[in-house]
């Protein structure tokens, strides 16, 4: 049983946790696989394989916190500049991880969701997607959100066409083009931007993720390679979080 103690107005676990200050979406840019398994001599492979223990284990303890939305950066526009090898073998470790896990997220009230153009993924990797999302499409616990064939340029690009068009066919009045409006036109937009967004591995930039949508999102990065990253990085990153002070640009 967990132990948790008043402090203040919130509720406060053992490890410092404030249980009532929880970020709603956090999004994950999931680095250092090949890193990790160079500095062990192994190949690259391995480090993906193993990032997947470490991806099963952060999902876990999410749903177990009460993240509402977990965004997970699986692969970009840019990683198809990879070796042949190296991306066939990312795709078949998809199919394997959906394959493998989806009834176990579906118990767990898990829902799957993806960002980006799956369609230029492999016809066995599209099939595993649409069937986890078909099979979870109902669930109203952790929304798992991944981003594959995911660039932010691309998602901007589109989003601006889109709208474009819309202005075009007199659906949209151009003076009336906000935030919200454009918002409505990105991958996203069915989901609240990050509250916290990780990258590990030592990397300090964000690679094309999220650009719109973590305008005012708190950044938090690490050195540890990502198949390493475990529950006690994820517990520090939320509480370096709650440790902040979030202004959006105002004064409090």
């Amino acid at each position: 049983m967990k132990n948790f103690f008043s402090k203040g107005n919130n509720t406060v676990d053992e490890r410092g946790l404030d249980l009532n200050n929880l970020p709603k979406h956090i999004a994950i840019i999931m680095d250092g696989n090949g890193r990790w398994a160079k500095k062990r001599g192994l190949p690259r492979t391995a480090g993906h394989k193993a990032g997947v223990e470490a991806l099963r284990e952060i999902i876990k303890v999410s749903s177990e916190l009460g993240i509402q939305f977990l965004t997970l950066y699986a692969f970009s526009t840019e990683n198809w500049k990879r070796p042949t090898e190296e991306v066939s073998a990312l795709m078949q470790l998809l199919i394997y991880y959906l394959r493998k896990e989806i009834s176990e997220l579906h118990k767990n009230n898990v829902k799957i969701k993806t960002i980006g153009d799956i369609s230029r993924l492999p016809q066995a990797a599209q099939a595993e997607i649409y069937s986890a999302i078909e099979l979870t499409k109902n669930n109203d616990g952790l929304v798992v959100n991944i981003a594959l064939n995911y660039g932010a340029r691309d998602e901007i690009i589109n989003a601006v066409k889109n709208i474009c068009q819309e202005v075009k066919n007199d659906k949209i009045n151009i003076n009336e083009i906000n935030e919200d409006i454009f918002s409505k036109f990105l991958y996203t937009k069915e989901i609240p931007d990050p509250d916290l967004v990780i990258r590990p591995s030592g990397e300090l930039r964000i690679s094309n993720f999220l650009l719109w949508q973590i305008a005012y999102s708190e950044f938090w990065f690490s050195d540890i390679f990502w198949p390493d990253f475990d529950r006690k990085c994820l517990i520090k990153a939320i509480i370096d979080y709650q440790n902040r002070d979030r202004r959006f640009g105002g004064i409090k």
